[in-house]
């Protein structure tokens, strides 16, 4: 299924061909109705397979970097790559046509990213590059606030906003204000390359 999202990204998740969508599932066309009852069933289904990827990259990540903020820089650095690999419509489509797999998305801030951020602060707090008077919950409510600011075309219309920078202006200036003078330091060296 994860085959789909590129092809869901090049056309549109509404607008791609069945034949591209088969043939990134390698099975006949005829037998995409066999497989999912209409294209909701379809986006949806493809929408869980991603998530699951971006999960999988998660874990690469916090392998790879041993702090807190690095690690939140890690997730920003992966964010940016998915919005630079992602047409500005991508999500206005799925918010509007695909209510079913906007649902999932939602429920996938709310049930796993809110809960890895929540880890992520504590632990930054932990390794004194967070700030300790942060409220934590707070913190995070506003982060993935700032998620759904981002993929609100009516705040931020793709057309008219590279989303990239909108998101590298969101996150990485308010994370920044969340370190300590070493966690600063940590974040300055990602801050950069991003």
């Amino acid at each position: 299924m994860e085959a789909v999202v590129p092809v869901f990204r090049r056309y549109g998740a509404d607008a791609a061909p069945d034949e591209a969508v088969a043939a990134a599932l390698h099975i006949p066309v005829n037998e995409l109705s066999v497989h999912f009852s209409n294209r909701h069933v379809l986006v949806k289904e493809a929408t869980l397979a991603d998530l699951e990827r971006q999960k999988r990259e998660h874990v690469e990540i916090f392998q790879k970097y041993p702090t807190a903020v690095e690690r939140l820089f890690g997730l920003i650095q992966q964010g940016l790559t998915e919005l630079a690999n992602t047409p500005p419509e991508y999500y206005a489509v799925m918010q509007q046509k695909f209510p079913q797999a906007w649902d999932v998305l939602m429920q996938h801030l709310d049930t796993y990213s809110s809960p890895q951020l929540q880890q992520l602060l504590n632990e930054g707090i932990r390794q004194r590059l967070f700030r300790s008077d942060i409220n934590i919950q707070l913190v995070t409510k506003i982060l993935l606030e700032q998620t759904n600011m981002l993929l609100n075309p009516a705040v931020f219309p793709p057309e008219r906003y590279n989303m990239a920078e909108v998101f590298r202006c969101i996150f990485l200036y308010y994370i920044r204000g969340l370190c300590t003078d070493e966690g600063a330091r940590i974040a300055a060296n990602h801050f950069s390359r991003i």
